[in-house]
């Protein structure tokens, strides 16, 4: 993966107190794809991803770097994993009723979750995009049954929006996971939210 060893990959690093998020390396696209076959990982998505559809993936968020400025950052724990997921930002597709907008959103392997690194990095991302982009906001959106989901969204300060819920177009009717709830954050917001007490939650 040439684009995640280009000299311009630290640019983007985002350092937290116990996370680093980074550019891809070709290094994590194993692991990457051992934890998109994970069905417990995988639940609240269409289903798992064959290792060729998890490199594609892998790609895609870290060419949007280059595309776009941001992007879905490998989230590295110095001294305990290499690779642990990712974390990041992503232009929402057109066929989503709140388009054109950025989402955040994040997938961890199994044995990292409960331990507050999808919070922790979350919270950095929307840092990188109000304050080194100059997003004025950023959405969430999940299935309506991914309660865990939605608990990271309002531990880093975003409120439901209700009237813009909505049923996935990519989704069948009757499909279980087709309908989804909204969430957004502005920038002001979010200044407001990190003058919070901060806790990791548990996600």
């Amino acid at each position: 993966m040439n684009t995640g060893e280009q000299h311009d990959a630290g640019l983007y690093e985002v350092r937290t107190e116990r996370l680093l998020m980074r550019r891809w390396r070709d290094s994590d696209l194993g692991a990457f794809a051992q934890m998109n076959a994970d069905p417990a990982v995988m639940e609240f998505m269409p289903g798992p991803l064959a290792a060729d559809e998890s490199h594609d993936l892998a790609r895609f968020a870290n060419a949007l770097f280059d595309s776009h400025g941001f992007g879905l950052w490998a989230v590295e724990v110095p001294g305990v994993a290499d690779f642990v997921g990712f974390v990041g930002l992503n232009p929402v597709g057109s066929e989503v009723p709140f388009a054109p907008s950025v989402e955040i959103g994040w997938r961890l392997a199994l044995p990292y979750w409960g331990l507050g690194y999808a919070t922790e990095a979350a919270r950095a991302a929307l840092g990188f995009a109000f304050s080194r982009v100059g997003l004025d906001e950023v959405v969430s959106y999940t299935a309506r049954i991914n309660h865990r989901s939605a608990a990271v969204m309002r531990r880093i300060g975003m409120r439901r929006d209700a009237s813009g819920d909505f049923d996935h177009p990519k989704l069948s009717p009757g499909h279980p996971l087709r309908s989804h709830v909204l969430y957004r954050i502005t920038q002001g917001e979010f200044r407001k939210s990190r003058a919070a007490p901060s806790e990791h939650g548990s996600v």
